[in-house]
């Protein structure tokens, strides 16, 4: 008997009461199959650790150029992404879903992976709270920023910087950095670093500045990976007024964390999902 997809998908609640679970999430169908799959979520939840993720066979790979640790997927496979391909990611999830504790874990993995001199951070933090901690880390470029009105000075910086490097490598004719710094190390020179820019609370810039951050943003997502910069922009109100269109077509990864409707999660990813998420660290993660 042949069945509708989304005649399956709108029995969501049905098979929630009946499995006597708090939410399921039906994925149809699987990716690479013609199975429809339903979530069901465990009793108890378990800790991924970022050690062990840390400690795999996928993270040491010497492929990956900026390799980040994201978690496990539903086969308790670890999920390791390479920042410089990505090669921006784009960060939502309401208060509590595990969103800073992700920064945190990217971060971490940064910095244990890279010495200052090749890898640099900017960080801006209108909290004041979460990322404060990183201050007189030696990979940052300034102290963090919690100042909403120095932002978007920041940004312009990273477009600048964005211009000055595609100067350099006009003169070297190089097409990307790995290329540029092969160049300058036959010329006995030191490398450029990566830098990647991690602003923690997107909403509260665009609210002070929308046109200037959007701008910025938007010119250093498009253009900025081939020079090794690279952003993480997180919010906890992914509605289109933060994470404007234009944003979003320049983020192709993404990662949602528990939301609190279905409109939310279609901002993020274009499809519902996350707002059944369990919150504490389950999130659906959109690779590029």
């Amino acid at each position: 008997v042949k069945v509708k997809v989304a005649k399956i998908a709108a029995l969501s609640n049905d098979l929630a009461l009946a499995l006597a679970a708090s939410s399921v999430r039906i994925e149809a169908p699987i990716p690479g199959t013609n199975y429809v799959g339903v979530e069901v979520p465990n009793q108890a939840s378990n800790v991924v650790g970022l050690k062990e993720l840390m400690e795999s066979d996928a993270f040491g790979e010497k492929k990956r150029t900026l390799p980040i640790a994201l978690g496990e997927d539903v086969k308790g496979q670890p999920i390791v992404s390479d920042m410089a391909r990505m090669p921006h990611l784009l960060i939502a999830g309401a208060t509590g879903s595990g969103k800073s504790v992700c920064i945190n874990s990217i971060i971490a993995c940064l910095l244990l992976t890279h010495t200052p001199d090749n890898l640099r951070l900017l960080m801006i933090d209108p909290k004041m709270v979460e990322l404060s901690i990183y201050n007189g880390v030696p990979h940052l470029l300034s102290p963090v920023v919690t100042e909403v009105d120095k932002a978007s000075g920041v940004l312009f910086w990273a477009v600048k910087e964005m211009e000055r490097r595609y100067t350099l490598f006009s003169k070297a004719n190089a097409r990307d950095l790995p290329r540029y710094n092969a160049y300058l190390q036959k010329n006995g020179e030191k490398p450029l670093p990566y830098i990647v820019v991690i602003v923690d609370e997107m909403a509260d810039l665009m609210m002070a500045a929308p046109e200037e951050v959007e701008k910025h943003i938007c010119r250093l997502a498009q253009m900025a990976r081939a020079v090794g910069i690279h952003l993480i922009i997180a919010t906890q109100r992914p509605s289109v007024d933060v994470i404007t269109g234009l944003i979003k077509a320049n983020f192709p990864a993404r990662i949602a964390f528990a939301v609190t409707s279905q409109i939310d999660s279609r901002v993020i990813l274009d499809i519902p999902g996350a707002e059944r998420l369990l919150g504490r660290g389950d999130m659906l993660f959109m690779a590029p």
